[in-house]
């Protein structure tokens, strides 16, 4: 990693399960979409782990386990979805503790900020809007804003250049295996968080660099970079 400073680094953050807890507002989304195809509910644990890679992947699984793939068609179930999830959009789910703290920290410092999401881009932002998170970031990058998504690089990539960064200096925060690989991919560190949604594998299977427990713990990872860079004295 090269040496990060604020007046040349850019933070990109993912948003669900990194800044806002959305779970609970894509569960009764997906559940009411259930209900007016007249199936039955899903539990809550088995919705959330479809988060993470759009709202396509999310509404197909939901279909598939619900046994409904086959009646449906996908246009129609994903219209569904985005009706409901358009009411229950930052209503029910909240931020994460020590987000607001840490972004506001960062920015003060002159850290520029942008959101890279596999969430559609209005979604995002609404979500920014409705958590009085939008304030913090330079750019919204959502999973429709480019043909590809994470975990593909071009999303990072995409953020870096619009910011007049490179990958080399640049850091993902992110919560997922979809973060992890996004970064890798990209060619530039990753800090993962401990809460959100790890997958079914669980953080130890996540590759980055560093697991936090709060965005208030950023700071300490680049002055731990620092000191790696210095050169032993002689």
């Amino acid at each position: 990693m090269a040496d990060f400073n604020s007046a040349q680094g850019v933070i990109l953050f993912d948003l669900d399960g990194t800044l806002v807890d959305t779970a609970p507002d894509i569960v009764a989304a997906a559940n009411l979409m259930l209900a007016e195809l007249n199936a039955a509910a899903l539990p809550f644990d088995l919705i959330s782990s479809f988060i993470g890679k759009g709202v396509p992947n999310l509404v197909r699984c939901v279909m598939n386990v619900g046994d409904l793939a086959g009646n449906i068609e996908a246009a129609h179930s994903e219209a569904l979805f985005y009706k409901h999830y358009a009411q229950t959009n930052g209503r029910i789910g909240a931020v994460y503790p020590g987000v607001v703290e840490g972004l506001g920290s960062l920015k003060e410092s002159g850290y520029r900020l942008a959101c890279v999401t596999n969430k559609p881009y209005q979604l995002a932002c609404d979500l920014l809007h409705a958590t009085g998170l939008m304030a913090y970031f330079e750019l919204v990058v959502g999973g429709d804003s480019l043909v590809q998504m994470k975990p593909a690089p071009q999303p990072l990539w995409h953020a870096c250049r619009t910011l007049g960064s490179t990958p080399e200096i640049a850091l993902m925060i992110g919560d997922s295996p979809v973060d992890s690989a996004a970064a890798r991919a990209a060619g530039m560190p990753v800090l993962i968080v401990k809460y959100g949604y790890p997958g079914s594998a669980g953080l130890a299977a996540l590759e980055c660099d560093a697991f936090i427990d709060s965005f208030v713990d950023i700071p300490a990872f680049f002055t731990s970079q620092r000191k790696a860079l210095m050169p032993a004295p002689a």
